[in-house]
Order: C-alpha cells, then structure tokens, then sequence
C-alpha cells in the first residue's frame, strides 16, 4: 500500500457544509492522481485516499 505525505496538507470542506458541526468529510488538492478523503470531526484520524477518476464519478453522481 502506497503512503502519501499529507502532514502539511491543506484540508477543506464542501461549500454545502453548513457549519453546525454536522457530518463533514474533508479533501485535500495537490497530490496527483488521488483524492485523500478525511473526516472532519477527527483530523488525526484515518484517511481514505480514492483514486481522482472515481471521486469525479463520485461527485458527479451526488449532483446528479
């Protein structure tokens, strides 16, 4: 299993959280060909690192 330094990632979360401290998952950008995927109330916790193609999929399934 591949490892992806992610220490000084720059996390963010989707533009529809709404910031009442609801379910939230959080990307980070800038490393090529995935999508590292964390949960927001546990920033130290695992991260799902999903390859780009599928989390466009992904997303674009979820706008419909």
């Amino acid at each position: 299993m591949r490892e992806y330094e992610l220490s000084h990632a720059r996390w963010r979360k989707s533009s529809h959280s709404d910031g009442n401290g609801g379910d939230c998952l959080e990307v980070t950008d800038g490393v090529p060909g995935v999508v590292p995927v964390r949960d927001s109330k546990v920033s130290d916790g695992p991260v799902v690192v999903v390859g780009a193609a599928a989390w466009g999929v992904f997303v674009r399934g979820l706008l419909g």
